[in-house]
């Protein structure tokens, strides 16, 4: 794979700006949320990302990850897979002096961004545990799979193309998955309260058809 990763001069320009993590979820942040308006699921490229100007979770975990690999770091994806009640999230997972830290697109306050004080990936997925619930209160994550390095796709031109990269999501859901809890966990669960799933309401872009953990 090329130095330049098949971007163009611009894109490279922006993205060396975005040089610290912290930067790179404030840009994601910044681009509005993809709520699929016609119907069809998408998986957007980085560069179809930046054309559209929206995205989704995945599409911003894929994204930040690109961005990440053009300032030094490895691009490297985590799957949160829910139970049959809830979405599925994706982080793009950076290390700062051996600790674990996450970026993350959601139009809700709790699956974002995450600082490097994590000491395994484990830890860090479990930093998400509480906060995941659904509409109805219930805690729904339940496996994870990752850290996936994305330079496993280079010879499909994941960076540079404008088309769609559903290879990407298609292997997330087929890699291994470990799971967080067992069935007597499960039962035990405390469903979020009142004020938690009233909290969980406040969005940063409005739709009609939202989808609980975009």
């Amino acid at each position: 794979m090329k130095g330049d990763f098949g971007l163009t001069k611009e894109e490279i320009k922006l993205f060396k700006s975005l040089n610290t993590p912290s930067k790179i979820q404030d840009f994601i942040n910044k681009i509005p949320v993809n709520f699929e308006e016609a119907g069809v699921d998408t998986c957007y490229s980085p560069r179809r990302v930046l054309s559209e100007n929206k995205c989704h979770c995945v599409e911003g975990a894929i994204l930040a990850a690109l961005i990440l690999r053009v300032n030094g770091y490895p691009p490297l994806l985590v799957d949160l897979t829910a139970n049959d009640e809830d979405f599925d999230h994706v982080l793009a997972v950076f290390q700062e002096d051996g600790k674990w830290g996450a970026i993350a697109k959601t139009n809700h306050y709790s699956l974002r961004y995450r600082d490097p004080v994590y000491e395994s990936i484990k830890e860090l997925v479990m930093s998400y545990f509480h906060e995941y619930f659904n509409e109805d209160g219930k805690k729904t994550l339940r496996s994870y799979a990752g850290p996936i390095d994305l330079t496993l796709f280079d010879h499909e031109d994941w960076m540079g193309t404008n088309e769609e990269i559903w290879q990407i999501p298609e292997y997330l859901a087929e890699v291994e998955h470990f799971q967080i809890l067992n069935k007597s966990q499960i039962a035990g669960l405390r469903d979020a309260d009142e004020i938690e799933t009233k909290v969980s309401d406040i969005v940063e872009y409005k739709n009609k058809k939202m989808k609980k953990n975009l």
